[in-house]
Order: C-alpha cells, then structure tokens, then sequence
C-alpha cells in the first residue's frame, strides 16, 4: 500500500504543514521524507529553535521551509481571512491571538493555500487538531460531520492484509445518519488506499437475530444505504463473526453480498470501535494506521501523543495522499 502511495507522491509532490517543528519525531520523519523525495514538509517554528532542536537529534533539515507564526510576511492578509471565516464568532484581536498557536496558523497556511495539507497532534489533544479544522477548513459540501477511520494491516506471504475500521476514534454516540455518512466517507478512504470497500455495519445482532435500540439504528442505517446509489457493496446488521468469517456468513446470511468477506467495518458507537481496532492491533498483530480524518474540505490529521517518528511518516505519506 504505501509503496504505491510514494509512488504517486514523487511523482506529484505535495506540501505538507507539521505543526510540532520542535519535537523530534516530527523533526526524524520529515527529513526523512524531505530526503527520500517523498513530499516538501513545512516545520512550524522559530527557525533557529528548529534548527537547534534538529542539530541536537541528529537528523538534517537544510532545504526544508520553517514558518515562524510570530514573523509571516502575510500575516495581515492571513488575519483578515480569519476574521471573515469566524465572521461573529472572533474579532481581530482574538483571531491574532489565535494564530500565534501553530494549531489555528498552520491550518490557516492550508486555507490559504500555501500547504495542501496537515499534520498535528504529536504533543497535543485531538480537539486542539479538529477544532480549529472544523472552524477554518470546515466539512465538504453535503458533510455534516468529521469522522475517523483506521487502517489495520498485516504483511502475509500473499501480500498485506489491509482492513479499515471507523469511527474509533471522533463521533462517540453517532446517529443513524451519521453512520450513513461514516460508511460513505470510510469506503471513500478505503478506495484511495486501493482497498475495494466491502462494508459492514456490525451489531451484536446478525439480520435481526437480536433486539435492542443499537441493533435498529444499525439496521436502519443499513437499509437507508442500500436505498443510494452507491459503487459499493454494504450489508448489514452483522455480527462480526458473521461479516468476517465466510464459514459463519454463509451460516447466518446466505447469499449476502458482504456477509464472510467484509473488510470495511463501521462500528455502532465509539465504544465498540476504539475497542475492536485495539483487539486486532495487539491481538492479531496488525499495525494500525490513523486515526484518519474524514469528510473535511482539506486533508487534516492527527496524530496520537503516543506516536513513534515512524508512524509520523507514514501518516504525513497517508495526509499527503489525501489530497
């Protein structure tokens, strides 16, 4: 997967804003990017603590751009766009004092077109990354929220095992429509990584074999799905024996065109997703990549707290290919 994603960066190389210019996971994985060709990365920083920060981790930054919030020759413009995008909501003087924090004036850079992309969160929350993305770059026309998704994959001697899984990580109790919308945007995702979506919408009930208020809302969002016309294959409720396994999916919905052979699954709440990618992350020995963000105008990412420089890299690869 990613080989094929570099691939088609090099030969169209994006910018990419990382909002963390001091931190050393962020200082490794981009000058390894910036040196394997991969895309340009932006550092935001003062430039000398950068380079500072850079010399004493070991890993060379020359060539790679650093933005200093506190001295951006377009500063005035960038502050007027703000004031007009937050038009009620924040004056001049609150959108200044927004934009000297690298979270709002590095998602600024992409609205205004200077990056087609971003990369936050290293020593951040996830809130600090999605609100001011929600506020500036905003859902895509027909989006009435962000969502997430993971991707889980496995080298096999076949090839990578490739899964995704959402929303495990933004919407805690979505609503039907709103699952609707996770599925759309998670099979959107699964497509620009070369995974053809075959989603499943998972409950503890297989096709009406429990009962509950979860089990409808899952049912129900099902079948509004189907109701689209859509260039996928969705199906559900499922239990995720049922989903997974092509033994137990012939047993408990025969002749469903998802049922034993989904790789897409949409989870009812956050409870269950954040769950389930952790049980295949530690116990199936998958690597999980993300959380990715979906549905926003501009491709925005966050990162964990917790992340290595490698997981840096490749999530600064996934954002970039986003676009």
């Amino acid at each position: 997967m990613f080989e094929n994603l570099i691939t088609t960066l090099k030969a169209d190389q994006r910018k990419l804003i990382f909002t963390e210019g001091l931190d050393s996971r962020i200082l490794e994985a981009a000058s390894r990017l910036h040196k394997d060709g991969i895309l340009a990365p932006v550092l935001i920083g003062k430039p000398a603590e950068v380079e500072a920060a850079a010399k004493e981790c070991g890993w060379p930054i020359d060539g790679i751009e650093i933005i200093d919030p506190m001295n951006f020759a377009d500063i005035e413009a960038m502050v007027a766009k703000m004031v007009e995008l937050r038009k009620g909501k924040m004056d001049d003087v609150a959108c200044r004092a927004a934009l000297s924090k690298s979270n709002y004036f590095g998602t600024m850079l992409v609205k205004m077109g200077y990056a087609d992309g971003l990369l936050g969160g290293a020593t951040y929350s996830t809130a600090d990354t999605v609100r001011p993305a929600l506020q500036i770059i905003k859902t895509k026309p027909g989006n009435k929220i962000v969502s997430s998704c993971f991707i889980l994959r496995r080298p096999t001697e076949k090839g990578d095992e490739n899964y995704v899984m959402a929303d495990c990580a933004i919407n805690i109790t979505p609503n039907e429509d709103e699952l609707v919308e996770i599925a759309i945007e998670t099979a959107k995702t699964a497509k620009a990584f070369s995974i053809e979506p075959k989603v499943a919408m998972l409950s503890y009930s297989t096709l009406g074999s429990g009962k509950g208020e979860t089990v409808d809302m899952m049912h129900n969002a099902t079948a509004k799905l189907k109701a689209m016309n859509l260039d996928f294959p969705v199906d559900g409720e499922f239990q995720f024996d049922a989903a997974f396994s092509p033994e137990v999916g012939k047993i408990k919905a025969s002749g469903s065109p998802v049922a034993g052979q989904a790789n897409t699954f949409i989870f009812p709440d956050i409870n269950a997703g954040n769950i389930g990618y952790k049980i295949a992350q530690r116990l199936g020995g998958f690597e999980a990549v993300g959380p990715i963000l979906q549905g926003l105008n501009a491709p925005i990412n966050d990162l964990s707290r917790g992340c290595n420089a490698e997981e840096v890299y490749k999530m600064a690869i996934i954002t970039a290919a986003l676009k």
